[in-house]
């Protein structure tokens, strides 16, 4: 159980899009400033994917790193992590364009998603060779895999790729709750989900849409971090589908938090937890 609460801000993801969430942050100035509001309400992670202008995504390393260097500019205390998603790309060089962002804004970790699956708009497809191929490029680059699970088999196969010394700590894994065709937010998921756990874990919880918030909550509860932000979530409150920002997101679990008695993770006490090495980029 810690007291403190390492926050992991998701601000822009690949999905969400103007016309239905009008906060969702697209070019590198309005991801950096989101970002900045969110450091400075709590958050001390941010897990980046980046857009073009027209709101598409892109696996182009050139607009990671305009990205990650804005961030930088805004939040240099801030944890940096990059997407290797293949949501909308298979091919592995693609993926791996955003862990070649280098010098000041070179990222610390980058997601690496532990197997298939399907979401509502279509298949995400992670193949083995391809986890392993990401695996093996980030470590190369001295990043540090974020785990991301979406259900218990997931956390099998981490398990596995331990054991064979395809992953190595230190291990830190998002567990994202409430996609249609995984596994959904209940006491027994959690509890499977903790049971299996690799040994000397940090782990979060995240809630795809209405369920952000029980997921959330769930985790803080139980000792566990958060993912938050209108990647996952686009409303406030999902009864009256108002519109939210991350910022408000953020503050909402930093209240939820404190009234648990746990405090927001600084930057540094994150890396602590997690096992990453110091960051001094001011």
């Amino acid at each position: 159980m810690s007291d403190k609460l390492i926050i992991n801000l998701c601000p822009t993801g690949m999905v969400p899009r103007r016309a239905k969430v009008p906060a969702v942050p697209i070019t590198p100035e309005e991801i950096a400033r989101d970002v900045r509001q969110c450091y400075e309400a709590g958050a001390s992670m941010v897990h980046l994917h980046a857009r073009d202008d027209d709101e598409e995504p892109t696996w182009r390393g050139e607009r990671f790193a305009e990205i990650c260097s804005a961030v930088v500019e805004q939040a240099p205390q801030i944890v940096l992590v990059v997407t290797t998603s293949g949501r909308n790309w298979p091919e592995l060089a693609k993926r791996a364009e955003s862990l070649n962002v280098s010098g000041r804004a070179k990222p610390e970790m980058a997601s690496l998603t532990l197997g298939s699956m399907n979401f509502v708009s279509g298949p995400s497809v992670n193949a083995p060779e391809t986890i392993s191929g990401l695996a093996a490029a980030m470590y190369e680059r001295d990043i540090t895999p974020e785990l991301e699970i979406f259900d218990i088999g997931m956390l099998d196969y981490a398990r596995f790729l331990i054991s064979r010394g395809v992953l190595r700590p230190p291990y830190y894994l998002n567990i994202l709750f409430g996609s249609i065709g995984t596994a959904g937010v209940s006491a027994a998921n959690a509890a499977a989900a903790l049971a299996a756990l690799p040994q000397n874990s940090t782990w979060a919880f995240a809630g795809i849409g209405r369920y952000q918030l029980a997921a959330n909550t769930l985790a803080m509860s139980l000792g566990g971090h958060v993912r938050v932000g209108l990647e996952d979530n686009p409303y406030y409150d999902w009864n009256s589908r108002g519109t939210t920002t991350n910022v408000q997101l953020v503050e909402r679990v930093v209240r939820i938090a404190r009234e648990l008695g746990r405090e927001p993770a600084t930057p540094a006490e994150a890396r602590e937890m997690i096992g990453l090495k110091p960051v001094e980029r001011a």
